[in-house]
């Protein structure tokens, strides 16, 4: 291999590295490995450019703006009802399975399990049953569903875009229906029978702060009619008489962090953690006031509600604080109090720098709750109000949407213009408002394929995708199709639990079509081998975002992924060594 090839691999291992830690975010990373090809010279900049006019890229722009429609309409609500019925706990994890596997081919599955969340959380508070039980196998069910269609997950598109750059026939739109419907019923059956008895199977009272989404940081400012003023936090025994334990007292500029022998006065702010109901019992008990906002009340015309909102995956609240969102000056709102998984906060709630999984309880006229759970910001955990879905508007996206299907599935048009008609046809119908369709958008997913695109490119100049090929053949052999597909799923599965799903389908379209070359196969089984692979990641909670979603909420850990995740892969990998062969032939 050339310089330029050594050049590559350090950028991949680079990128694998900066993806799997989570500390810089995905598009950037995506950005600084497309602006490295090109100073190095490793690509052109007509083909560093190309990615962003993609089909994949804007296909997937175009299905962001199809099921945004869906989940704006109240096409979804009618199900959530029905769901909501259901009183047993397994009999709503098998319910919701089965409804979201086969939404989630033609909906966003990020925006399936955001709809579904809330619910499954009520119906587990009512029964007295963890959270846990129910949230994984929904995130597993959205992803099952998926790989069904060639639309279902944005993996799924780039892998057919690169494919036909290796000169194989289009990916047809129910193409992989049939496979992966067998791997879906099997995947609902195992996590019935087999995973049930992997999760989780209560959360542990002993760990609150890791493991509760009640425990709450939240500001109490003492007035001069407060019960506790003049006295000491040790004298008033805030743990002792009422559950809430004091974490920082704050008096003016000044930053007390072992306050419990400090007499309290008039205006000082302590930052306490507990249970919400413990900390208003609390508040109220000793007359104190909630320190962001003392019109705390619920008294009048326009009545107000407490609801818990999380931050929701690839949300552009992340890293930004509670006053450069202004979300008092949008709902009207109120943020009282902040919890963060793992985490005892310690500073003043204006200060948090918010991220991925926190949940914020909010202060809100009633009245705007509907607008805040259309917010693709936030996911509304819990609300006395119920969203109200819009029928007509419901039917137009729900008819909207299927109509793409069906003319791109007849071929009467191409998929981008099938999915761009139709997001145009939602706006007309008012199935979202005008401007939805840029603040909805999932850029980072937008900017991370078209900045990764010309990494493929890259593999293939520089020969590296033969290197690869070249190095595995003493292991696989020159005579052995299957085992050549089994490395390039357990590879291209390996890479998606590191890096992401699209990122491995970049990696590893390019190798698969030289590994099904060199065994002189047909390449078509080698690359729906990568996309299953890349769009059933159960392993991590950080390997898809339907998973890191239910991680926050039901309070796992990340060995409970593995516990139930890593028997799935093995069995879906089992699986698609038996049928890939049988659908799509080696030697057709």
């Amino acid at each position: 291999m050339g310089w330029q090839a050594w050049a590559t691999v350090a950028i991949i291992v680079a990128a694998v590295i900066a993806f799997a830690s989570e500390k810089i975010r995905i598009d950037l990373v995506a950005l600084v490995v497309l602006a490295l090809l090109v100073v190095l010279r490793i690509v052109g900049l007509d083909e560093a450019l190309s990615g962003f006019s993609n089909e994949a890229t804007i296909t997937v722009a175009a299905m962001f703006a199809l099921s945004m429609g869906i989940e704006r309409s109240g096409a979804l609500e009618p199900l959530s009802r029905w769901l909501s019925r259901i009183k047993r706990p397994w009999l709503l994890t098998l319910a919701m399975m089965l409804t979201i596997a086969p939404m989630g081919a033609f909906v966003k599955n990020i925006a399936l399990v955001a709809t579904f969340l809330p619910l499954a959380l009520r119906v587990c508070a009512r029964s007295g049953t963890s959270p846990a039980r129910v949230l994984m196998p929904m995130a597993y069910a959205a992803q099952m569903g998926g790989v069904c269609t060639l639309i279902g997950t944005s993996s799924n598109l780039l892998a057919d875009t690169l494919a036909q750059k290796h000169g194989m026939a289009p990916i047809g739109v129910f193409e992989f229906t049939k496979l992966g419907a067998i791997l879906a019923l099997a995947g609902i059956t195992y996590l019935l029978l087999v995973g049930r008895w992997l999760l989780p199977q209560k959360v542990d009272a002993q760990l609150p702060v890791e493991r509760d989404i009640g425990k709450y940081v939240a500001e109490l400012r003492i007035g001069r009619e407060s019960a506790i003023r003049d006295k000491t936090i040790e004298e008033v025994g805030m743990g002792e008489k009422y559950g809430v334990h004091p974490i920082q007292l704050l008096r003016g500029e000044e930053e007390l962090w072992s306050p419990r022998s400090e007499k309290l006065q008039a205006g000082d702010v302590l930052l306490v953690r507990g249970e919400w109901d413990k900390i208003e019992d609390f508040r109220k008990t000793t007359r104190l006031e909630h320190a962001p906002e003392q019109n705390y009340t619920q008294e009048g015309d326009d009545p107000r509600v407490l609801v818990e909102i999380m931050v929701a995956p690839a949300s552009r609240v992340q890293g930004r604080t509670l006053p450069e969102l202004n979300l008092q000056w949008l709902y009207d709102a109120n943020v009282l109090a902040i919890h963060r998984r793992g985490h005892i906060l310690r500073s003043t709630l204006k200060s948090v720098e918010l991220d991925l999984g926190d949940v914020l309880l909010m202060l809100i006229d009633e009245d705007k709750v509907p607008r805040l759970r259309s917010d693709d910001r936030f996911i509304v955990l819990s609300a006395r109000e119920e969203a109200q879905s819009t029928p007509r508007k419901a039917w137009l996206a729900v008819g909207i949407m299927a109509s793409v299907v069906v003319v791109s599935g007849m071929h009467w048009l191409p998929i981008p213009a099938a999915a761009i008609c139709g997001a145009i046809a939602m706006a007309f119908a008012g199935c979202y408002g005008r401007r939805d369709i840029y603040q909805s958008m999932d850029w980072k997913i937008i900017v991370l394929l078209g900045a990764i695109l010309p990494l493929g490119i890259a593999i293939e100049k520089t020969g590296l995708a033969d290197a690869v090929v070249a190095g595995s053949m003493g292991l696989v052999g020159a005579d052995g199709p299957l085992l050549a597909l089994l490395v390039v799923y357990l590879l291209t599965a390996l890479l998606t639990e590191l890096m992401g799903h699209n990122p491995s389908v970049v990696l590893m379209v390019g190798i698969a079509v030289a590994m099904a070359h060199s065994v002189h196969a047909d390449p078509r089984p080698f690359v729906v081998a990568v996309a299953f692979a890349a769009a059933t990641s159960f392993a991590t909670p950080v390997g898809y975002p339907t998973n890191t979603m239910v991680y926050y909420a039901g309070g796992y850990r990340f060995t409970d992924f593995m516990k139930v995740g890593i028997p799935l892969i093995a069995m879906f990998c089992a699986l698609s060594m038996w049928l890939i062969p049988k659908f799509w032939p080696f030697y057709p």
